[in-house]
């Protein structure tokens, strides 16, 4: 397709280099949390230990996590992961991959957010991987009630979505997975701004793919589409 934005070479390398760190970041600290044995355990009382002692270590960091997510993130992401404050994104029921991917950009300086940033600066490796699987247990919000929600435009949003392939990555009900993030039941007020940036480029993602779908979109049916995924019922996590 011609007129498509594409983000320069240079930044598209970043971008590709910072996902693929952020995935072995993943995979390394959980295989680390998993086979780090117990202190001071040695020979066969630390064999007899292994199967116990990550449970253990794993609750003691998951309730650690829990209580930085209260003190650090709580007060503009909500207690629940349900944000109440205008353009601050829902994280309940976001997937944990997705969540530590974008942590990491944060860190890394690869998407533009001074909030965000000054917080993510000082994360550690073991921060990001702790932070994104406590946000990964936050449940999802209730289902929207469909008598709230304006027919005809959920009618031309979905339509859209369909049309612009959204539920090809984001899935039929906007659930997302592992790498794709959640959008249903997310606030209208992010998902319009964040649809805008890639439109116009000002916000880059980890790949050219959200620039290049919704490049050749216009704002007003953006809009429809914001307002469907935030309306949308999700049925599962």
């Amino acid at each position: 397709m011609t007129g498509r934005r594409r983000v320069p070479p240079p930044l598209a390398l970043a971008l590709a280099a910072a996902l693929a760190l952020a995935a072995a970041l993943a995979v390394a600290v959980a295989a680390q949390a998993q086979t780090r044995p117990a202190r001071g355990a040695s020979g066969s009382t630390a064999k007899a230990a292994a199967p116990t002692a990550p449970t253990a270590a794993a609750k003691a960091v998951a309730a650690d996590y829990a209580q930085r997510f209260a003190t650090v993130c709580a007060a503009c992401h909500g207690a629940n992961g349900r944000s109440d404050l205008a353009g601050t994104p829902v994280l309940a029921g976001q997937h944990s991959y997705y969540a530590i991917t974008q942590l990491f950009l944060f860190r890394e300086g690869r998407r533009s957010n001074p909030a965000m940033t000054a917080v993510a600066k000082g994360f550690t490796d073991a921060d990001l991987r702790g932070f994104s699987d406590h946000i990964g247990t936050l449940p999802p919000q209730p289902a929207p009630s469909a008598s709230a929600a304006d027919a005809a435009r959920m009618k031309q949003g979905q339509a859209l979505a369909q049309q612009h392939k959204c539920v090809f990555c984001h899935g039929a009900d906007l659930a997302g997975g592992q790498q794709v993030p959640r959008i249903g039941g997310q606030r209208e007020d992010y998902l319009r701004e964040a649809l805008q940036g890639f439109r116009s480029g000002q916000r880059a993602g980890y790949t050219q793919a959200m620039g290049e779908a919704v490049s050749q979109i216009p704002p007003a049916e953006l809009d429809v589409l914001a307002y469907f995924a935030a309306h949308v019922a999700v049925a599962g996590r």
